[in-house]
């Protein structure tokens, strides 16, 4: 058709038989009926309002080739805005939005375009401006025009939508399979150095691509060439230009990759992992840096660990006193002399004899200690360190005193860092006087649910010795917990529905689980089952001095922060025969 249009600026509205990266091609002649028709022009597809119009254009259906439109932009701000990004080459790409759509397979033979849009990223390849007409007094129309070629960037915002504001084939979406972010929003991502590095970049290569040579020749009139062997030679080197300004391998030293390797990587990215690893692989080096900063997502930092739930049963459940020395003392009646007697007349009365048992337990300390770079400090901002060290050192503190109560601290008796059981006596080895030794016995290669019942049964059998307070709590592993629980009868039933069943029959409060107790052997030798005990009998005696305390000093010389966490303590049973230790004992 005749151009009589006055246009500020020309491209490809879509391009036919082009793959775009939505999966779609666009067949020749889809687009016929809008040959000749004026559509508006938004910017990004926004339709929510009138002053997103940025103008008008004008379709050009050429057959093949595709839709071409000639833009004419408003006089309003957003308009002048446009036309110039589009002038200093801010923004190179378009899009269409159609309905009315009728498709084989992945390939769109009909519809209708009913705006075009100025987009960052276009989905067709192809779908680029071309040519900007210069509007000024010094124009002279002998010097023809200014014909700018440029890539598209390769990421999709946009193709096309159906009448419900839908993308045309969401599950043939490549590039969100691919990346799942399209470039706007990945650009979103950066910082401001970050942009600066990415539009460098873009410059580097669209100054490395040359200069297109002014010609006032229509580079798209077929008759202006000798033949058409001459006219598509034409048309493959300009098509080489869109599609590879990145490639050039001039002296002046620019970015030697070419769209489609960028293109390449970005869709291989799941496949090798990162996208870091996928621009390597592609021989793309020092991309990291155009990528935005990792986003932590634990702040402070997750701390790994045992599980604690346990301590805080242990150190809620002891006997505190405000004296660090304690002292127990108990009589045995227990002996044939303590007996009360009868007498018969005439007879000697024998006197009462019993023994008086006693022992003193004095305290010992416990620390932990940590420090810091002063730098360090200073750099971490974005929690309170110093506040999530402390938290730590007294959480592992509480642990190493619970441990040391119930089990002991599992250090050899030579190590410095030991917790001297004189001091804090381990319920599960104390003296026979205050913690009763209980074997189950069992025979060697006895399965799990035999050993299990074994031991549930010498801790029944044993309970007639229990002297402590009130009714006491199983501690014991989860494998004997999960192996308890699953007990079964004859016909297969489970014997216990839930812990508070097997509770019951183990004529305790409560089973909690410790595992540090895992593959523990007992006093005499055996693998350890279980601690029966009430804790209100175990006693633990501090000075007022002597609590838990926290110190603070700088070390000027390393400049350096050093904490320290420390208790002075005692810990021991106090009431005889107020703990059971069941152990196996393999006959």
């Amino acid at each position: 058709m005749a151009m009589n249009f006055d246009y500020d600026f020309s491209g490809w509205a879509t391009k036919a038989n082009t793959k775009c990266y939505d999966g779609l091609t666009i067949a020749p002649n889809a687009f016929a009926g809008d040959n000749g028709k004026k559509v508006p022009v938004v910017w990004n597809h926004n339709h929510s309002g009138p002053e997103y119009v940025l103008g008008h254009a004008l379709l050009q259906n050429r057959g093949k080739d595709g839709v071409y439109a000639y833009v004419k932009l408003n006089d309003t701000e957003s308009g002048k805005t446009a036309l110039e990004a589009v002038r200093c080459g801010d923004i190179d790409a378009m899009s269409i939005f159609a309905n009315g759509l009728k498709k084989a397979g992945n390939t769109v033979m009909h519809g209708v375009i009913r705006e075009l849009s100025l987009v960052l990223a276009g989905c067709n390849p192809g779908a680029l401006i071309d040519e900007i007409v210069e509007h000024s007094a010094d124009y002279n129309e002998d010097d023809g025009y200014e014909a700018m070629i440029y890539t598209n960037s390769g990421l999709s915002l946009t193709h096309g939508l159906d009448p419900d504001d839908n993308p045309l084939d969401e599950e043939d979406d490549e590039m969100a399979k691919a990346g799942g972010k399209t470039l706007e929003e990945v650009v979103n991502t950066m910082n401001d150095e970050q942009k600066e590095a990415l539009y460098a970049l873009v410059g580097m290569a669209h100054d490395g691509a040359g200069d297109p040579e002014e010609d006032d020749e229509d580079p798209d009139d077929e008759d202006d060439y000798d033949d058409e062997e001459e006219y598509d030679d034409y048309e493959d080197e300009e098509d080489d230009m869109k599609h590879n300004v990145f490639d050039n391998d001039n002296e002046q030293g620019v970015l030697k990759h070419s769209i489609d390797d960028i293109n390449a990587a970005i869709k291989d990215a799941k496949s090798c992992g990162s996208m870091k690893d996928a621009f390597i692989a592609h021989g793309i080096d020092d991309v990291e840096w155009l990528f935005p900063e990792d986003h932590l997502l634990d702040n402070p930092p997750r701390i790994i660990d045992n599980d604690q739930s346990w301590v805080a049963k242990v150190m809620g459940g002891v006997h505190h006193i405000p004296f660090s020395r304690i002292k127990s003392m108990a009589a045995d009646l227990t002996e044939e002399d303590a007996r009360a007697k009868g007498y018969i007349k005439g007879n000697f009365k024998k006197e009462q004899v019993f023994g008086l048992l006693k022992r003193s337990t004095s305290p010992t300390t416990v620390y932990k200690k940590q420090k810091m770079d002063r730098d360090d400090i200073a750099d971490i901002t974005g929690f309170d360190v110093i506040a999530w060290l402390k938290q730590e050192m007294r959480t592992k503190l509480n642990e190493e005193l619970a441990r040391a109560y119930l089990i002991g601290d599992g250090r050899n008796a030579a190590s410095d860092d030991k917790i001297n059981e004189g001091n804090i006596r381990p319920i599960v080895s104390d003296d026979d006087f205050y913690t009763i030794k209980v074997e189950a016995q069992v025979t060697s290669g006895a399965d799990t649910e035999t050993k299990i019942k074994a031991a549930m049964n010498a801790s029944l059998k044993a309970r007639k010795d229990y002297k402590g307070s009130g009714n006491p709590t199983l501690f014991t592993t989860e494998d004997n917990l999960t192996d308890m629980l699953l007990l079964e009868d004859k016909i297969g039933h489970r014997l216990y529905k839930n812990e508070a069943e097997v509770a019951q029959a183990m004529r305790v409060k409560e089973i909690v689980t410790v595992p540090q107790m895992a593959g523990m052997k007992g006093a005499k030798g055996g693998e350890l089952f279980g601690i029966v005990v009430n804790l209100t009998d175990y006693t633990v005696g501090a000075d007022k001095g002597g609590a838990v305390n926290m110190f603070d000093d700088f070390d000027i010389d390393y400049n350096q922060q050093k904490y320290l966490i420390e208790t002075r303590c005692s810990g021991a049973l106090t009431v005889p025969f107020s703990a059971m230790a069941i152990e196996y004992k393999v006959a």
